[in-house]
């Protein structure tokens, strides 16, 4: 196959349609059509309305904790002995990672739309308890669906976003996880099309989604830009972020697009290897196809049947990714790689050791794979990695992998 023409570039918004070459679109329901167009007029007039910018600007300052810190990881640095590593602290945000980002953005959104009630889908549980948090700042009912596998390995996160005030379903279909919820959540949306905002978490479904989420998540790369450009003087060598959807990825990947020495790679979930089905690295060994919305890199079998996937991260244990990043991987401007859960849980144990910093699982992929490229790195090279979250939710699992009780 070819690769597509170099763009001028790659910091374009998706076109009329909603589409980055082949990917993307809205594949939706008739009813949610009405829904989705008024959303994308809503938002194209958001983005550009000073009052809205400045709203969003004050609860990221003042309610989520923005800018989140650039953190030279000194231990880690030393440990591996080549490349400096840097860490983007989204871990230190209010809620614990990334997701507290798109969710203020959005919920701005359905209150600009007039709406009565938020939904949501959750892997980790960290987009979950993020809507919740923004539904309670703002007095929404909030539903969050969340795959009964995830259920179990979060209770955590369940509990907090109970706490908040959410309802949160478990969905007991296919393998009960984040596909799974994501499905629930459209079949609720199809039905309370009138009053409801569906808060999605990541960077995939229909369109104006995927550049929406995008956008939100894009203070991400541009703090971080601006703040190795003070602490070092320079950009940075290599940007690393684990990919599941897709969202916190982009929004480190989206500032830095065009600076063309700086070398972007997105960290898939290998999960037991990419030899049978146990694992989600769409875009290593999946093909096209349409999900949740929008077509683009999916784990199918023969017959186009999507394939539940597996990951020692429920963040990463979806079967997609964001349209975006597929458009990034057919134009060689990004490189994806897969990371074995037992290699993640490596990552996770030494980061805790060498820099007291506990990572989500997520995070713990693409600082698995700074393990691996950093000891054969020049020292006076730089390297980035996005920590998008902490890893309080993801003890108990560890524990079990590791053969331990709590």
């Amino acid at each position: 196959m070819n690769k597509p023409a170099m763009p001028n570039s790659f910091r374009t918004g998706p076109d009329e349609q909603g589409m980055f070459g082949i990917f993307g679109g809205r594949f939706v329901a008739e009813t949610l059509m009405p829904l989705i167009l008024d959303l994308e007029e809503q938002w194209n007039k958001a983005k550009t309305d000073p009052e809205f910018k400045a709203e969003l600007q004050n609860l990221s300052t003042h309610y989520a904790g923005r800018p989140s810190k650039l953190y030279f990881a000194e231990g880690l640095t030393k440990h591996l002995g080549g490349a400096k590593v840097y860490f983007k602290r989204e871990d230190l945000n209010h809620t614990g990672s990334h997701k507290i980002n798109n969710c203020l953005g959005q919920i701005l959104l359905a209150k600009r739309m007039g709406k009565k009630r938020i939904i949501a889908e959750t892997g980790a549980g960290q987009h979950g308890v993020a809507s919740a948090t923004v539904a309670a700042r703002f007095g929404y009912p909030c539903v969050v669906y969340m795959g009964a596998t995830d259920v179990a390995r979060q209770s955590p996160n369940v509990f907090r976003m109970k706490l908040l005030g959410a309802e949160v379903r478990p969905v007991t279909a296919g393998h009960g996880t984040l596909k799974d919820a994501m499905n629930e959540a459209l079949r609720d949306w199809v039905t309370n099309v009138e009053d409801t905002y569906y808060l999605i978490g990541t960077a995939a479904g229909p369109h104006p989604y995927p550049e929406l989420v995008r956008d939100f998540q894009s203070v991400i790369g541009t703090e971080a830009r601006a703040q190795i450009l003070e602490q070092e003087g320079r950009l940075p060598d290599v940007i690393i972020a684990a990919v599941g959807g897709g969202s916190n990825a982009i929004g480190l990947f989206h500032p830095f697009l065009d600076d063309k020495d700086v070398r972007i790679i997105g960290i898939e979930a290998g999960g037991r290897g990419l030899d049978g089905v146990e694992h989600c690295a769409s875009m290593s060994a999946g093909k096209p196809g349409v999900l949740h919305g929008n077509r683009t890199y999916l784990l199918q079998n023969s017959d186009g049947q999507i394939l539940d996937g597996h990951s020692i991260s429920a963040g990463l244990d979806y079967p997609g990714v964001g349209p975006e990043h597929s458009w990034l991987r057919d134009s060689g401007r990004v490189q994806y790689e897969p990371i074995l859960d037992d290699e993640a849980l490596e990552a996770f144990q030494l980061t805790t050791r060498v820099e007291g910093i506990i990572p989500a699982l997520e995070s713990a992929h693409a600082i698995a794979h700074a393990m691996k490229i950093v000891p054969k790195m020049d020292k006076d090279q730089i390297v980035i990695v996005n920590l998008s979250g902490r890893g309080d939710k993801d003890v108990h699992t560890v524990a079990n992998m590791l053969g331990m009780e709590i």
